[in-house]
């Protein structure tokens, strides 16, 4: 049984979207406006509602009769300067964006074994040299976050994560990147294969889209 309807539309794309929206559910009788949150609503009790990305919404919240698109269409069109890191164990890579162009980066590999199906003593020591890996798979990880992403700390508008949410909380962790915590968007954590240099440069297409959600 597929889920709901989910849209990932990036800024070029939004408006033509909520274009074709409003005019097939006219008239739009009022626009919901909140921190995290647009929500429109159409004749007959449809309703679309709208994820921007990086919140929390930068216009006034408030709610509006009619199709009042243009503060979301304003939010998620600002180009913003933005780190990203992405962690899988054993891959990782680390970012800056200013909008779609990638400023800076690095990507690295660490080996960590796959785990262990057989039992008794080999099966601990496998598992304890494993952990071993992961470690250092993982402060390497933060130390390149932390070369790439530090020096570009006064510019940065908001970092985003991607990969594995254990792997990251992990990463986050490491004393050399508490200066950027409080930039991290902890809403969405990206989707991404290995972490690879083609991996990074695509991003943008997942940070930057607004996620539309009719209902």
């Amino acid at each position: 049984m597929s889920g709901p309807e989910r849209y990932e539309i990036p800024p070029e794309r939004l408006g033509r979207w909520l274009e074709r929206w409003a005019d097939e559910h006219a008239p739009v009788e009022r626009t919901e406006i909140r921190p995290g949150l647009v929500t429109f609503t159409g004749a007959e009790g449809a309703v679309l509602e709208a994820d921007p990305p990086f919140p929390p919404f930068a216009g006034a919240t408030g709610v509006r009769d009619g199709f009042y698109p243009q503060p979301l269409l304003d939010h998620a069109a600002r180009e913003r300067v933005v780190g990203v890191i992405l962690v899988r164990l054993g891959g990782h890579a680390a970012g800056v964006f200013a909008g779609r162009r990638l400023v800076a980066s690095k990507v690295g590999r660490r080996n960590v074994h796959g785990r262990h199906s057989a039992g008794g003593s080999s099966q601990k020591r496998f598992e304890r040299r494993r952990e071993g890996q992961a470690r250092v798979a993982l402060d390497d990880a933060a130390g390149v976050a932390a070369r790439v992403l530090l020096e570009h700390r006064r510019d940065l508008d908001a970092i985003v994560l991607g990969g594995d949410r254990r792997a990251l909380a992990t990463v986050l962790e490491d004393i050399r990147l508490r200066p950027l915590k409080q930039l991290v968007v902890a809403e969405r954590v990206l989707d991404v294969p290995d972490p690879r240099l083609a991996v990074l440069r695509r991003t943008p297409d997942a940070f930057l889209a607004t996620i539309l959600r009719p209902r």
